[in-house]
Order: C-alpha cells, then structure tokens, then sequence
C-alpha cells in the first residue's frame, strides 16, 4: 500500500514559477537548458524586463510531482544570474491570445465570443480579422476551442504571467 508521502511525490501538479534575474547574455539559455538537461517540460515561459531596472522576470509553467517542482526551484537558485525563485501559491495568472481569421465569417459573432473572454477585434484588413483575448489560462483555452468553427488560419498564445496576490 501507498503511503501519503509515496501519493504526494507521485501526483503531477501545475507549478507556476517566477524567477528574477540580473539582465545578462544567454540567460534565456542557461534557464531553457538547464529543463532540457533534466528532462523537465516548459508548458509556458514568458521573459519580459522589469522596469526602470536591470533585471528580468521569467515566468515559467511546468508540470511535475512534487520532488520534480523542488528540484527545479533548487537549480534555478543554483543559476549565477538568479536573484529570487517565487513559488506562486496565490496567483493572479494571465494568458493572451491573437488569432486570425478570415474576413467571410460573422464579424458580429465573432466580437461577441471575443468579449466573452475579455477580448476584442484589434485589426481587419480585406481577408482577416485579428482577434486578441487577454484571460485566465483555462479561459483561454476555452476560447481557442470555441472559435474553432470560425475556421482559424492563425493561432499565436503569449505564454502565461502570474503575480501573487
């Protein structure tokens, strides 16, 4: 029989992750490389500078039990650029979405789904519309699925950002 410690080390969770680090060259890579050396997954990263400042926030969405979370929270601080590792335990997460469709679809339809999902018609040209939508990751996800019989020609997702709250 299992134990609860056997349970807890074996069930896969979602971990989003943000890591600070100081602004340097092949940061990216060092990150990137050092899930691929582990066999560790990315479901989403997303890197953007913190303002008036010389640093960067990852945010990074993996999966894994719980020894797989901790050992990536304990080689990310091992990295020479990171300066903090935030475990999110109560976060407000983010995802964003554009997609393009073709311009014979239901223009009116379409911003009705897209408002939904607290999005809009950003852009329409004589063969397109862009749609943007900015929700909850799973809400995002919803709404790729649902504005799939709009036929679609162009699916581009921002990647996750999370604050804790």
């Amino acid at each position: 029989m299992k134990s609860a410690q056997d349970f807890y080390n074996n069930t896969e969770k979602r971990e989003v992750i943000s890591v600070i680090v100081q602004n340097e060259d092949s940061v990216l890579s060092r990150i990137s490389n050092l899930f691929s050396a582990r066999g560790y997954n990315i479901d989403s990263l997303t890197v953007a500078p913190i303002p008036n400042s010389d640093y960067s926030r990852f945010t990074i969405v993996t999966l894994g039990n719980a020894r797989t979370i901790d050992q990536i929270v304990k080689q990310l601080n091992k990295l020479v650029p990171v300066l903090k590792v935030i475990e999110h335990k109560s976060a407000i997460e983010k995802d964003t979405v554009l997609i393009k469709i073709p311009v014979d679809e239901n223009l009116s339809d379409i911003d009705v789904i897209a408002r939904a999902y607290n999005g809009a018609i950003v852009n329409v040209t004589d063969d397109s519309i862009v749609i943007s939508a900015t929700d909850t990751p799973q809400r995002i996800a919803n709404f790729i699925n649902i504005i799939q019989k709009y036929k679609p020609t162009e699916i581009v997702g921002g990647g996750v950002v999370a604050m804790e709250r």
